[in-house]
């Protein structure tokens, strides 16, 4: 196909995925009051096939938002409430040992809650290490294996994981490696007065609103598609990779990165920020993203996947300091 015929193509998908997604928007909205940005960047990490880290203290509305997104889009879901003594097992699943009437013995695998569409890992960080990582081939390969054999997860499947605050009583941080497996790290802040008032005046009545599913999984997979097939201008590229090697201390980067940053982002923070900055584009109905779209998308992709030293927490020094000097000349 030429490249003014895919464009041609890309522009007559783009109506209708827009409408699609106000409506799903909407429905959303009918419950969710004062995190329109939260609930787009969420809708961007679906869009790019990715899964998201949703991070505030309790109480938030953080589960209530997984819940009410897996809705809309029409997904099945599924919940694991994660605590320091659930096992790998109670995620993947486990075999049983059964004997049939002939008295032959067989296992049979019974899968766990990470076979459906929507995951969400309520409170991942309470989860020991080991159990968080039984997530990694989930989050990257679409399957998990059990005894040596690999069993294929749902389409789409993303996971959706809430987490308290490092600092709080039994939390255990997330691995490095499995940081890295969520495309954007979401911080949900408290509400102003404003949605305050209207979450509990929505909340405390009788009359609860009902989201309806305006998408199914087709549709939610063909406009992920949809979303790589778009074109990205050089500029764009320029832009994302300025940013992620600058990341990383060298001759090129800033003194801040050089001084304080001890884990610098791989090749998949600049793989985010090309799918993300994409479905960003899509989202609010434009068929090609912009400079302004990597910029904006660069703190939550980024600030996961770097760590800062000691030097920089005895200054004063923050990620979104640092993350806010890459992006400034931009």
């Amino acid at each position: 196909m030429s490249g003014a015929k895919a464009l041609k193509d890309i522009e007559s998908r783009l109506a209708d995925t827009t409408a699609k997604l106000g409506k799903v928007r909407a429905e959303v909205g009918k419950v969710i009051f004062g995190q329109d940005k939260a609930v787009d960047r969420i809708f961007i990490t679906l869009l790019s096939g990715g899964h998201v880290l949703l991070i505030g203290v309790p109480g938030l509305a953080k589960t209530l938002m997984v819940e009410t997104i897996s809705k809309a889009l029409g997904l099945s879901a599924g919940r694991i409430q994660c605590t320091p003594d659930l096992m790998p097992a109670d995620i993947i699943g486990s075999e049983v040992l059964e004997e049939d009437e002939k008295g032959k013995r067989s296992f049979r695998f019974i899968k766990g809650p990470v076979f459906t569409q929507f995951l969400m890992a309520d409170e991942i960080n309470r989860a020991s290490p080991r159990t968080q990582s039984a997530l990694l081939q989930a989050m990257q390969e679409g399957q998990v294996t059990v005894s040596g054999k690999e069993y294929d997860l749902p389409k789409p499947f993303h996971v959706l994981s809430t987490q308290n605050p490092i600092e709080q009583e039994g939390t255990y941080p997330l691995p490095e490696a499995q940081l890295d497996r969520f495309l954007m790290q979401i911080d949900i802040d408290y509400p102003d007065k404003t949605n305050e008032r209207a979450i509990i005046l929505a909340t405390t009545t009788n009359n609860d609103e009902k989201v309806n599913a305006v998408m199914k999984p087709q549709d939610l997979l063909e406009i992920q598609s949809l979303v790589r097939d778009m074109p990205v201008g050089e500029s764009v590229i320029k832009a994302i990779l300025k940013i992620v090697r600058r990341a990383r201390p060298g001759p090129e980067s800033p003194d801040s990165v050089n001084d304080y940053v001890s884990w610098p982002p791989g090749p998949r923070a600049s793989q985010a920020l090309m799918l993300a900055s994409r479905a960003k584009a899509l989202l609010e109905g434009r068929s090609a993203p912009s400079v302004e779209d990597v910029v904006d998308l660069a703190e939550p992709i980024l600030k996961h996947r770097m760590a800062l030293n000691y030097q920089a927490r005895a200054n004063g020094v923050t990620l979104s300091d640092v993350i806010h000097e890459l992006t400034s000349d931009l």
